[in-house]
């Protein structure tokens, strides 16, 4: 982990709201903590080893390895967004979303896929889906790609911003690769949810299904709809759903009638904690 990305992870939220002195403080005190923190650092786990002592791993369900490597998508978690030294080994309750991902993705776990998804953190997901989709390719896209806890030949880490119509454009719309199945994990605003799904439903393939995780996000949280907007993305998915027309200055045309004329199903869930859309492409 880079000193950038511990600051923006971990303090840069303090240093907005603080006065001049705080400001000055906490700059102070960074290279500091930041020094403390990285022997409490996870791991980097070379996965094509680790598999070698760990075989049994390949014929887990999701849930066991959701909590193999401590992802929250499972049932339970340990906190991983707390500072490394802070960690403590208390399991808390994670998202739940295994069996509703299990529903989809048991019957196509042994395909050769190509799986993707955005806002990957230390890649605890990416580990789970390693084993699960065991002939697949695991893409995992971050703004802070340098958190990545994992490496194998079947694994790639890249950075992208989610909150940039650019990025997305630049790194994965204009990039050969298409996807049997997208996961949007990443910042869960309201505008980030509407352009990675509909810029990004081009890229998955036929019968291939699109995750957005989080989706109440914007409805329960006001730090991820700070302009109060309308509508969010699940109202988006509800008219759809409910053969009623929307607009969002967030998507363009084109996409939307891209969108419209290949998706397959729309389907909302929740989870132990929060909601989460499954759309199947046709």
């Amino acid at each position: 982990m880079r000193i950038k990305t511990f600051y923006n992870i971990f303090y840069r939220h303090r240093v907005q709201k603080a006065n001049i002195f705080l400001k000055v403080y906490i700059l102070i005190i960074l290279p500091f903590r930041y020094l403390m923190n990285i022997p409490y650092l996870p791991k980097v786990i070379n996965l094509d080893y680790h598999s070698k002592k760990n075989s049994e791993l390949f014929k887990k369900d999701l849930d066991f390895l959701f909590e193999y490597f401590n992802s929250d998508k499972g049932e339970y978690y340990i906190n991983q967004y707390m500072q490394p030294i802070k960690r403590n080994n208390k399991r808390i309750d994670a998202h739940g979303y295994s069996k509703i991902y299990e529903k989809y993705f048991e019957k196509i776990r042994g395909d050769n896929l190509n799986v993707l998804e955005l806002g990957s953190f230390y890649g605890n997901a990416a580990g789970a889906f390693y084993y699960y989709f065991k002939n697949s390719k695991i893409f995992s896209g971050d703004i802070c790609p340098d958190l990545f806890r994992y490496k194998s030949s079947r694994l790639k880490n890249f950075y992208i911003n989610t909150s940039s119509m650019s990025s997305i454009d630049e790194i994965l719309i204009k990039n050969k690769d298409n996807f049997n199945i997208i996961i949007e994990d990443a910042s869960h605003t309201l505008k980030d949810q509407i352009i990675s799904l509909f810029l990004l439903f081009r890229k998955v393939l036929p019968n291939g299904i699109f995750v957005c995780e989080e989706l109440d996000f914007p409805e329960t949280r006001k730090d991820m709809n700070l302009g109060n907007e309308y509508p969010d993305l699940k109202q988006i998915l509800l008219a759809i759903k409910s053969n009623q027309d929307f607009d969002s200055k967030y998507i363009k045309d084109e996409d939307k009638k891209y969108f419209l004329e290949n998706f397959k199903s729309i389907e909302i869930y929740k989870g132990k904690i929060n909601e989460v859309a499954i759309i199947q492409k046709k």
